[in-house]
Formats: C-alpha cells, sequence, structure tokens
C-alpha cells in the first residue's frame, strides 16, 4: 500500500509528492517529549538524527572536550607534527602547498597562523586552476624543493606520487582527507582518514580539520618539550569555515567545529573574514549558512574565475588594508562567476534534459565551460534532479569536470574506479565530490560506465520528486523561541538538513524582492510566524504562482529560522515548496 501524501499533496508547485514523518518516528518523538521535556518540533528533529532521550542534553551542547578525537589515531600524525616542529626549530624554510578551495584556502591559513604565532614564516603556493589544475605538480614541487627543507601539502598530495617525489631533496608532509589508492606518494608522512589502512571512524573530516588536529599533536609535542603553543580554539573560526563550505557531514566532532567555531567568528578578530562579511552584508552573528553561501562562493571565486592564492591570502592576513583590498577583490570576482554560472547552468541544464534525467547519472559537457564553475553546476543539477551530477568544460581534445554526489552514493570511489580502468586521463574525491580530466573521445565510454557505478549504490532507484517534510507546524505555534530552540540542534548541513515543516491553508500577500525572490506576509496569525522568504523563486514555478495568490490559500513548506535584521530578530520561513490547499 502506498502512503497518503502529506496534506494530501500529490504534485506541489515544483512537481513534487510531499512525504511525511512515518509512525515509528512519531511515537519515538512523543517519548522523547516525555522524558525531556522538550518541544515535540524540537524532538522529532532529535529522532531524525537518532538521538536517543539520555543523549539529548549532549546533543544540543556538543563540546570539543568531549567530540575531539585523539590525533593519534590517524596513521602518520605523530611524524607529520615532528617534522613540522623540527623544521620550526632548525630554522628550515617551509612550503604550503594548498588546494585553491575554501578548505585548502583554510589550511594553508590555520598553519601560517600556527607558525606565525611561533615567529615564523612559510611560502604559500597554490596552483592556478587552468595552468596548472588540481593538486602537485612535478614542475611546482621541484622548484619549491629546491628552496624549503620542507614541504606541507595540504588538502591535496594523496595521489600525488611523481610530484611528491619531483620534490626532493625536500622532504614532504601531507595533510589530506581526499581518497587514497592502496599505494601511497613517498612522503615523510601521510595524515589522511580516507587512507584504505583506516578504519574510517573519521572519513568525515575535510582537510581543515586534518591540520587542526594535526597542530593539537604539535601542541602536545611542544608542551611535552617545556614550551607552549599557540591558542589553537582561536583558529575554529577557519576549522568551521572549511567544514560547511567543503560540505563535510555536520556529524559528530564536525558539529562542535562549526558550533563553537562560529562564536570564534562572531567575535570578529580575523582581519580577511571581518572584512569579507561586512561586503557581504553579514549584519549578524554568523550561521552556518553564511558560511556555505556568503562567504564560502566568495572566497572561492578567486580559485575559480580569477587568481587561485586570493582566498588563502585573505584567510591569512593580519593586515587591515590588505585584508580590504583582498575582500573587495573577491566580492567582484564573485559577481563575475555568478553570471558566469548562470550562462553554463542553463545551457547544462538544456542538455542534461535532452539526454534524460531518469537515470543514476545527469551529466553535460561542451566547449569553453569555464573550469572554474563546472563544481558549481553540478551540484545546481544535483539539486535539481536529485541524481549524481558531473558537469564537463572541453578544450580541445580534453575535458576537465566537476561532480556532486547525493547522500548514500559515493562518487569519488566511483569516479576513482574509472579512472584506474583508463577510462579517465585523471580522477579523484571523496564521496559527495569529485574532479575528472577525460579526454573527448572517450568521453561518453566514461560517463556510461560511471552510470553504471553509480547504479549499483542504487543512484536514481529513490523517486527524486519526492520532498521530506517533518512535521506539520500551525503559525501561531512557530514562535521565536522555538525558532532559537530547533537551531540548537544544528547546525545544519551536510547529512544533518534543517527540519522542515508544512504550514497549512495558509493565506497570504506577496512581493517581489530583485529580480529572483520573493517574501510572503501571512495573513491572520496573531504571534508566531508571519513571513516566509522564498529565494530564486523565479527560477522555479514558484515565483509566478505565489506572486499575485488572491484569495486563494496554499500549503507552504520550509524551514523556520531566526531572520535578525536592524537590531530586532523575529522568526520566518525559508520556503522550499508550495502547493494549492
Amino acid at each position: 500500500m502506498v502512503d497518503e501524501a502529506f496534506l494530501k499533496v500529490e504534485q506541489s508547485l515544483t512537481g513534487r509528492r510531499w512525504r511525511g514523518p512515518e509512525p515509528a518516528a512519531e511515537r519515538l518523538a512523543e517519548a522523547m517529549v516525555q522524558a525531556t521535556r522538550l518541544p515535540l518540533p524540537l524532538a522529532r528533529v532529535l529522532v531524525a538524527r537518532g538521538v536517543q532521550p539520555a543523549e539529548a542534553e549532549a546533543f544540543l551542547a556538543p563540546t570539543l572536550k568531549d567530540l575531539l578525537p585523539d590525533p593519534r589515531s590517524l596513521r602518520d600524525m605523530e611524524k607529520a607534527a615532528a617534522r613540522v616542529i623540527a623544521a620550526l626549530q632548525s630554522g628550515e624554510k617551509i612550503a604550503i602547498f594548498a588546494d585553491y578551495d575554501v578548505d585548502g584556502g583554510s589550511s594553508a591559513a590555520l598553519l601560517l597562523a600556527w607558525l606565525r604565532s611561533l615567529g615564523r614564516e612559510a611560502t604559500l603556493y597554490i596552483p592556478d586552476r587552468i595552468d596548472e589544475g588540481y593538486g602537485p605538480n612535478v614542475p611546482a614541487m621541484q622548484a619549491l624543493g629546491r628552496a624549503h627543507g620542507l614541504i606541507v601539502c595540504v588538502d591535496c598530495g594523496t595521489l600525488s606520487h611523481e610530484p611528491v617525489a619531483a620534490a626532493a631533496p625536500a622532504e614532504v608532509v601531507i595533510l589530506d582527507h581526499h581518497l587514497a589508492l592502496p599505494e601511497l606518494p613517498a612522503a615523510h608522512a601521510v595524515v589522511n582518514p580516507n587512507r584504505q589502512d583506516e578504519d574510517g571512524s573519521l572519513s568525515h573530516l575535510c582537510a581543515a580539520s586534518v591540520v587542526f588536529l594535526m597542530l593539537v599533536e604539535a601542541n602536545r609535542q611542544l608542551r611535552a618539550a617545556g614550551q607552549a603553543g599557540p591558542d589553537l580554539m582561536a583558529l575554529l573560526d577557519l576549522v568551521a569555515l572549511a567544514t560547511v563550505a567543503d560540505v563535510a557531514p555536520l556529524l559528530g566532532v564536525n558539529r562542535a567545529f562549526v558550533r563553537q567555531g562560529l562564536k570564534v567568528m562572531a567575535r570578529r578578530d580575523r582581519p580577511g573574514l571581518r572584512a569579507l562579511s561586512d561586503i557581504a552584508r553579514m549584519d549578524t552573528a554568523p550561521t552556518a549558512y553564511s558560511l556555505g553561501f556568503l562567504l564560502g562562493p566568495r572566497i572561492n571565486a578567486g580559485g575559480r574565475i580569477g587568481q587561485s592564492d586570493l582566498g588563502a591570502r585573505l584567510l591569512a592576513t593580519a593586515d587591515e588594508r590588505e585584508a580590504q583590498a583582498l575582500a573587495e577583490r573577491l566580492d567582484q570576482l564573485n559577481t563575475e562567476r555568478r553570471e558566469i554560472t548562470e550562462r553554463v547552468r542553463e545551457a547544462a541544464m538544456a542538455q542534461a534534459e535532452a539526454r534524460g534525467l531518469d537515470g543514476p547519472l545527469v551529466w553535460a559537457a561542451d566547449e569553453g565551460w569555464h573550469p572554474g564553475v563546472v563544481g558549481i553546476v553540478a551540484a545546481r543539477l544535483k539539486e535539481a534532479t536529485g541524481r549524481p551530477a558531473v558537469v564537463i568544460g572541453m578544450d580541445g581534445a580534453v575535458g576537465k569536470g566537476s561532480g556532486r554526489s547525493v547522500a548514500g552514493v559515493d562518487l569519488g570511489a566511483a569516479v576513482q574506479r574509472v579512472a584506474a580502468e583508463g577510462l579517465l586521463l585523471k580522477g579523484g574525491g571523496h564521496p559527495m565530490a569529485a574532479g575528472l580530466t577525460v579526454a573527448r573521445d572517450g568521453l561518453e565510454a566514461a560517463m556510461a560506465r560511471l552510470a553504471e557505478l553509480l547504479a549499483r549504490q542504487g543512484a536514481g532507484t529513490a523517486p527524486p520528486r519526492d520532498l521530506r517534510i517533518d512535521s506539520l507546524l500551525m503559525p501561531e505555534a512557530a514562535t521565536l523561541a522555538l525558532a532559537e530552540q530547533i537551531a540548537s540542534a544544528g547546525p545544519f548541513g551536510a547529512a544533518a538538513p534543517a527540519p522542515r515543516f508544512a504550514i497549512p491553508a495558509a493565506v497570504f500577500t506577496a512581493r517581489r524582492i530583485g529580480e529572483m525572490h520573493l517574501r510572503l506576509t501571512l495573513a491572520g496569525p496573531r504571534g508566531g510566524l508571519t513571513e516566509a522568504v522564498a529565494f530564486g523563486a523565479f527560477e522555479t514555478a514558484l515565483g509566478p504562482a505565489l506572486e499575485n495568490p488572491g484569495h486563494r490559500a496554499f500549503h507552504l513548506a520550509g524551514k523556520v529560522e531566526v531572520n535578525t535584521w536592524g537590531g530586532r530578530s523575529r522568526v520566518q520561513l525559508r520556503l522550499d515548496d508550495a502547493a494549492l490547499a
């Protein structure tokens, strides 16, 4: 028997069927309320996260003291930290080779800030996305190796056998999180929770978290030698930023990293993040949303379409004027990046639709698509279709692409296998994201094989157009206090989505904000929820349908959040979908 659609919504304005909570989950939530006296909507969130009543208090207040893993549980960690300390104390020149995204930039800034606190500087090297591509390359590593005693590769290096060998006589330490092959590069140390000889318990860490754990171990070794290490808690804003921007699952210690890091960021001590926050018009305390959608894209913009080291330099600088100049340049580049992204998105979606959206993989490729935006477009295709997506920019006989996956489907492992089979020139990544290089004449065969491997993992079997609703919520019950309690179950993001509530039979007026967004003002309720906002509404069917509702009532679905503006806080619904009541 097919379950009845929630609120009987078989097809919403965006073409989705609404699915409500399972009866068993409702019973567990009611039991949670009885045991903890928490509000039912919050109890439903905790049950969805698998939290038991006895664990609720600790879950709502995660601490690094309770959740931080022992750095030495990762292979090569003691060696890596000892080698960095040896270089520090002997006066060897140190180079940091980092990826050009937020995780790489944050990882580099962590090391630079730590070394600076101990009176040392290091050379920062970030490859050009177009000319050099991802990760260490032989010419760059040879040049760094001639001028430095130690090269630390962050957020890259695990698959770089030849470039690491080319760094001699310098020694190389790798701090990474990308999927590894059985054979590792001949580095002094390779610290990576996704090494094949690791147990996988820390596979959800981003590279900045791995770097942070190395610094924890380095401080421990310094203390054992009678020397105080720098304050690591002050660096957690960088770890939080990288965790959210790299779409790492917000589970376990990652929740604590982000929660504590947001508190550090709210102090506005880091010049680069302060300048960028002001340019992005962040006038409230930072949230996971602002890291992922306001700061992250701007920091990434340099590596995508501009100068690759701008983001890392912004995060690492202690100079106010340099921070302001870098923030302004990144904001400008981000505006250009959005325009390029939209053009590629439209073309890629049209191509994917022509190819068909009902398979295990959605993909598109064309000449001249900027390699700096294909990852963003892949994410848009993934979100629109509920399938793993790959978007490739062709340049003559070779294409460079990026992919994004859905929960439960390991895209990185599949791409790595296709590369190992010789159908890709290069490829790798992690479960939710991957990069690849493919020959034009092998494109169709590579994508067919990738689709086959993803199908074996179940990609494309779940209905892509279902929308999960966590709970019904009446507008008058959606108070500011409830929104704040729900936020305490966060931060929300990858593998820990914000709960989605359905507001039944709402009557409202609407007004357009700019070209693409819509704000709804609900009629009738006293207190509680009075407003909803639909970002990007006119990119979907929501905008045209809701802009002039007349006297019709609509069921609304979205996330309840606190909106602070002009010093005043109120609750609002961030709209995901709607259906005629």
